[in-house]
């Protein structure tokens, strides 16, 4: 926890940024969420006591789950599949956006303290700005039509958002933040991308993410998506309280 702390008082900048977009995502989910409700004439609470265990419980298995990298072949060893996003769609799926994106905060929580940020919480902020691009846009669609069409539509969405933003956030912020946390020129980290993927063109951060970082969040989207529906359907009666 001390470790935790002096980390947070050290990279004060970076935590208020994490604190700043997940509030604003959570104000979309929430107007989002309760605009569905106005269209389908069902009233919930946001929160309630089943919604809050089921956030800690899905938190607890996403953080290990983003523990838990599977290196990839076609992108440098700095980034890895993780299957984290999984109990957090199947979550939103079942109460809604703004758990999704509660989850998705406090399953970056989770895993500081679990193994304290080595990247000065850039690559948390990461994880949770692109996480949310898949889980967000996925919620919502499926808020608005929960039938089971509506939930493949629902994942292809997340799949292409988490594809297109993720790929666009590595190219704008994350890339140049790494490059300049550990002093790494910028040549040297698309150096690396092209020593083991050969499609990509040597030199060029365009070719790098469209090479590297597009493929990954795409299979990732891809996997989690299709792992909900497998799942999702068994898993909502336990998850509701509702079994019978």
């Amino acid at each position: 926890m001390n470790v935790f702390l002096e980390s947070v008082k050290e990279n004060a900048m970076f935590v208020a940024q994490v604190v700043g977009i997940f509030l604003a995502l959570f104000v979309v989910a929430f107007l989002a969420e309760k605009l569905a409700q106005k269209c389908s004439g069902v009233k919930e609470k946001v929160l309630t006591t089943r919604k809050v265990a089921m956030i800690g419980m899905f938190s607890a298995v996403s953080a290990i789950l983003m523990l838990l990298e599977i290196p990839v072949f076609f992108a440098p060893s700095f980034y890895g599949l993780d299957f984290s996003e999984l109990p957090v769609l199947i979550g939103s799926f079942a109460f809604g956006p703004a758990t999704g994106v509660l989850m998705e905060f406090v399953k970056v929580l989770l895993k500081v303290l679990f193994k304290p940020t080595t990247t000065a919480f850039v690559g948390e902020l990461a994880n949770f700005a692109v996480g949310c691009s898949l889980i967000l846009p996925a919620s919502i669609v499926y808020q608005f039509w929960k039938k089971k069409k509506g939930a493949i539509l629902a994942c292809i969405v997340g799949t292409l958002m988490i594809t297109v933003f993720g790929t666009a956030f590595n190219a704008i912020y994350l890339i140049p933040a790494f490059s300049e946390l550990f002093g790494m020129p910028m040549e040297v980290i698309l150096d690396m991308g092209s020593k083991v993927n050969p499609l990509m063109t040597e030199g060029s951060l365009v070719s790098f993410v469209v090479c590297c970082v597009a493929p990954l969040n795409l299979i990732k989207g891809g996997a989690v998506s299709v792992l909900t529906m497998l799942l999702y359907k068994p898993l909502s009666p336990i998850i509701k309280g509702n079994r019978t």
